[in-house]
């Protein structure tokens, strides 16, 4: 079984100072870290990097030169014989599926980002699309959150996780 941890929309320090603690954890038991993009700061993108045994991740919207310099715009990987993508951002929520299939030919699971809202849906082609959400700005959900993902002979087990944020993680902007 490979476990996957999906991240996005971390916006450091804009919308927290670091990362949950929960997320640390999550990072260091996960075999893989998908990261779909809006990491506005180069720290955060090393810690990923020194923490994560593989790590997958692409730019977002508030990602400055140095960030896309780094990163791809979209990132492909196989896991267990399922195509996977990374985007940041997939356009408004109508239609996304049927849009998607166009873009993403072949692809099993596109993950993506920027809505800071989780979603699991399937496409007309099969193709899942999974975005997490946000584990440091709930905008309009309930809670931040993250996405565990276990894959166990090709097939998918997709769990949203909420994200409680430590008080040494929040900041006086965006939300209480």
């Amino acid at each position: 079984m490979t476990t996957m941890l999906l991240l996005a929309d971390t916006h450091i320090p804009a919308r927290a100072r670091r990362l949950p603690s929960a997320v640390l954890e999550a990072v260091d038991a996960a075999d893989i870290v998908v990261h779909a993009g809006d990491w506005v700061d180069l720290a955060t993108l090393d810690l990923l990097e020194a923490r994560s045994k593989t790590l997958h991740a692409v730019y977002g919207n508030n990602d400055g030169p140095a960030l896309r310099k780094r990163l791809p715009e979209i990132a492909r990987f196989a896991v267990d014989g399922r195509e996977f993508a990374v985007i940041h951002e997939t356009g408004a929520a109508r239609k996304r599926e049927e849009r998607m299939d166009e873009a993403f030919p072949g692809v099993d699971v596109l993950v993506f980002g920027h809505s800071h809202i989780p979603w699991d849906a399937v496409a007309p082609s099969g193709m899942r699309l999974l975005n997490p959400g946000s584990p440091t700005d709930r905008r309009r959900q309930p809670v931040c959150t993250m996405m565990l993902v276990r894959i166990d002979a090709g097939t998918l087990d997709v769990t949203v996780v909420p994200v409680e944020r430590d008080s040494a993680s929040s900041t006086t902007r965006g939300e209480p």
